[in-house]
């Protein structure tokens, strides 16, 4: 019953689902809207299965995404290894914030994602992203309420009560 409750096979899946949501092609004119799923995700385990989702889980997760998406490697891993680090370190009151409340630290996590990406691109002297992929944190920060419930109707067995 511990296993369930702390995640069971929904983590891999979840985890993997978020990974396929990211190769999802979209329109031009979506794409710099597209949320940062694995981030969303693996910041639900982080702060709601803290025993099984970490900062070696991050790196790994990480590290498979930038060998699926063709991108730089380690960036990713680096960028979710610094969003779950202050996920952990704040944790025990995030925890506890009403879930709007939540949505916004989600939403603040994921604009110093942007920064860190920024100064990723900076730093290896590539091109910057324009300022329309700003406003993914905005449509990720709103996309954390359903995905919360949702991960934790699933983590928790509760289908539809």
């Amino acid at each position: 019953m511990s296993r369930l409750r702390d995640g069971g096979w929904i983590l891999p899946a979840s985890l993997f689902v978020a990974l396929l949501l990211g190769l999802l092609p979209l329109p031009e004119p979506l794409q710099p809207l597209r949320p940062y799923w694995l981030a969303l995700v693996l910041a639900y385990w982080v702060i709601e299965a803290p025993s099984r989702a970490g900062l070696g889980l991050a790196f790994c997760v990480g590290l498979a995404a930038d060998l699926v998406y063709g991108g730089l490697l380690g960036e990713q891993a680096l960028r979710l290894v610094i969003m779950a680090f202050i996920l952990q370190r704040f944790r025990a009151r995030l925890r506890f914030f009403p879930l709007s409340q939540q949505a916004l630290a989600i939403g603040a996590l994921l604009l110093n994602d942007r920064i860190v990406d920024a100064a990723i691109h900076l730093a290896l002297g590539q091109p910057t992203l324009p300022w329309h992929y700003w406003w993914a944190p905005l449509l990720g920060m709103l996309l954390w309420p359903p995905l919360f419930l949702l991960l934790d109707a699933l983590r928790l067995g509760r289908r539809g009560d």
